[in-house]
């Protein structure tokens, strides 16, 4: 008892829901429950529902239980196939944003591996330590600069000691001259003096 009334319930609320169609309904004779939409089915048992006086004066719509019946029916696999349809969608949405995920993994690990490409193309390795270019090329003509002004002040230190040298060599020479010079005149001195010494034991000798 209760299956009619919801089968007549579902029958006066597909009436009330469809009144804009009932003269598109009368007027097409191609609707059926087999070949059309579920749509157009509904349509059709509207289309061939018939009506009855109530005992309260009231007018109604009878429809037949196996055209109920065969639209449940028809309802129940439109929603399997629609659950089957949302389900196999699932599994794409869920297999797309699988591949989405593994293509952005991906991506990152591509564009990790440029900036370290880049990274390393920049940059010079000196000591096992990456440097860039700019500082590397900044250290190397800082140690450039300060070889040459070792090898300037070296130079410099090498001139300013020959220079020392040749004086120091000059001095010597001067003082070695000076030195011979003097033993040559102490050696003249020390001889006359033996000689007047000598002289004068002659002179003594005569005497």
């Amino acid at each position: 008892m209760k299956s009619i009334k919801y089968y007549i319930a579902l029958a006066l609320l597909c009436i009330f829901s469809s009144t804009s169609f009932a003269q598109t309904v009368e007027e097409n004779d191609n609707l059926s429950l087999d070949n059309s939409t579920l749509n157009d089915q509904f349509e059709y048992v509207l289309k061939k529902s018939g009506n009855f006086k109530g005992t309260n004066g009231q007018m109604y719509e009878a429809v037949k239980r196996s055209m109920l019946l065969a639209l449940q029916a028809h309802a129940v696999d439109s929603l399997k196939t629609l659950h089957k349809n949302l389900a196999d969608t699932q599994i794409v949405v869920d297999n797309q944003a699988k591949e989405i995920s593994d293509l952005k993994t991906k991506l990152s690990s591509t564009q990790s591996d440029l900036d370290k490409t880049n990274t390393e193309k920049n940059s010079m390795a000196l000591f096992g330590l990456q440097m860039s270019k700019t500082g590397y090329n900044l250290l190397m003509w800082s140690i450039i600069g300060g070889l040459l002004a070792l090898l300037i002040l070296f130079i410099y230190k090498f001139k300013n000691s020959n220079t020392v040298t040749r004086q120091a060599k000059l001095a010597l020479s001067e003082i070695e001259e000076e030195f011979e010079e003097h033993r040559k005149t102490a050696l003249e001195r020390e001889q006359k003096v033996r000689r007047q010494l000598q002289d004068e034991i002659n002179k003594q000798k005569g005497v």
